[in-house]
């Protein structure tokens, strides 16, 4: 799955919900999604808060097959920035 398919069905679990901050999801050379808006787009750009991590890891994450936080401890995920933006992220995808 490409990340304009991730982001896509980003944008519309988005729907109804209110995101407030920007946050980056930056997959190395398989690209980047941001939150920003109440939307998701591919466009990379300056955000308040990044997190490093895998496209496949991206799509665990998103699944519910990732716990965040394990995730971080482990390594998996690298966090950059305004951590109270990160926690918010938690609620969209529960």
């Amino acid at each position: 799955m490409a990340l304009d398919e991730i982001a896509a069905g980003i944008r519309d679990g988005l729907a109804g919900k209110s995101f407030d901050g920007s946050l980056k999801f930056d997959c190395g050379t398989d690209g980047v999604i941001v939150l920003s808006d109440g939307s998701a787009s591919t466009d990379d750009r300056e955000t308040d808060c990044t997190l490093r991590l895998s496209a496949e890891n991206l799509k665990k994450l998103l699944t519910g097959n990732l716990n965040p936080m394990t995730a971080v401890m482990m390594g998996k995920i690298k966090i950059s920035g305004d951590m109270g933006v990160a926690m918010k992220l938690s609620k969209l995808i529960s």
